[in-house]
């Protein structure tokens, strides 16, 4: 069986992976960047996240998202009210893990490190949260996420992946650092 290479368009090529656009996906990269940073900030210094209140606000979240399931149209879907379930009974774990992983998204976009990987995550817990009925700004950053992982190779070049991806490199391609110097 013969295999054969699709290309991509011209266009995408020029978008996605173009280092000329690396500008756009800077600007886009930093405001997404700076939305999960300073969501999560507040969270740090809030005692019903990290507090000695710590899982309050998480548990007051998913009380409210479980209200969601019932009618002939739910907002929240009877699958994903089982992982609510779950969560309910571990607040703080959760709380925890939301406060520390939006801050983390949010340094890695704003520092264009693991670009692609950060906005995967960012994508999960956008999501999760509109999986959990909160709409807010989650469609709109779940959207510039998506575009994001498909600009992987050129949204963190001018940042730190300019230098990390050719040193560490992919899984499919060994970097600098795990490639013989003959």
């Amino acid at each position: 069986m013969e295999t054969k290479e699709i290309i991509e368009p011209p266009l995408a090529k020029f978008i996605f992976a173009n280092s000329r656009m690396a500008w756009f996906w800077l600007i886009l990269r930093v405001y997404v960047g700076w939305e999960w940073l300073s969501a999560g900030w507040q969270k740090l210094g809030s005692p019903a996240w990290t507090g000695d209140q710590a899982g309050v606000a998480i548990k007051g979240f998913l009380t409210v998202a479980l209200q969601k399931t019932t009618g002939p149209h739910p907002d929240v879907q009877g699958w994903y009210a089982g992982l609510i379930y779950f969560f309910i009974n571990h607040p703080a774990i959760l709380s925890y893990l939301v406060t520390f992983g939006e801050i983390a998204v949010g340094l890695a976009l704003i520092f264009g490190v693991f670009t692609g990987i950060a906005a995967f995550f960012g994508t999960f817990m956008n999501a999760n949260y509109l999986l959990a009925g909160t709409i807010s700004i989650n469609p709109i950053l779940l959207l510039l996420q998506i575009f994001l992982i498909l600009a992987w190779r050129v949204a963190g070049w001018y940042g730190l992946d300019r230098y990390l991806l050719p040193l560490i490199g992919t899984p499919w391609q060994k970097g600098q650092l795990f490639t013989k110097n003959v």
